[in-house]
């Protein structure tokens, strides 16, 4: 299959397709941090191309429930939500067969509709707890692969329960922590490569 990979330049979810077998081609406005096929670029010019399947990754900054919180606090944020949420829309309405678009958990859910698929790392082998929100078309919800236990949590000083992985792993560095948060958990990209890479042909007529 033809399988693009919109808004990665991790590879991760590119690369497990392509262990597969398939024709695997990431887009980001960032060069990839490993080899593979990738284009540098605004992902919008090759929706029209002979792809089988899209697995996207737009931004969050403005989608997710910290971004809404900072909404309501400066409210010169929300044409940048809105402006966010019509990207993710473009993707979702792409003219191809397949399609799954990524998110957290946020407004998406109130402005165009609940997620097809609520995933986390612990449902694949990975002891981390990172809530993968997934809206579909024509692909089935990703089924857990092996559950492990969910990771370390620690107390903020306001009393919210975090997950305490990311800020172990890049302490107070915005920047880093940014692109470890955007990077998807390699058990989620295995399974996504061996669950869906493996469907019927007949499948993407739906």
């Amino acid at each position: 299959m033809n399988i693009l990979i919109a808004c990665e330049y991790s590879g991760t979810v590119r690369d497990a397709f392509a262990r597969q077998g398939h024709n695997a081609v990431s887009c980001d406005l960032l060069p990839s941090d490993s080899g593979g096929h990738h284009i540098i670029g605004d992902v919008r010019d090759l929706l029209d191309g002979e792809w089988d399947m899209l697995i996207a990754f737009p931004p969050c900054t403005y989608l997710c429930s910290m971004g809404i919180w900072w909404n309501h606090k400066r409210p010169e944020r929300w044409p940048l939500t809105d402006k966010a949420l019509e990207f993710f829309m473009e993707l979702y309405n792409a003219p191809i067969p397949q399609i799954a678009v990524e998110n957290p958990i946020g407004i998406i859910s109130t402005r165009f509709r609940k997620p097809d698929c609520i995933t986390q790392p612990w449902h694949h082998g990975e002891a981390f707890n990172k809530a993968t929100c997934l809206w579909l078309k024509n692909l089935p919800p990703l089924q857990p692969t092996k559950i492990v236990d969910k990771g370390e949590f620690y107390t903020k000083a306001n009393g919210t329960r975090m997950a305490k992985w990311s800020h172990i792993q890049s302490g107070t560095n915005k920047e880093k922590r940014a692109r470890i948060a955007s990077k998807t958990f390699q058990g989620i990209a295995e399974a996504m490569a061996d669950q869906w890479g493996n469907l019927p042909s007949q499948l993407s007529l739906l």
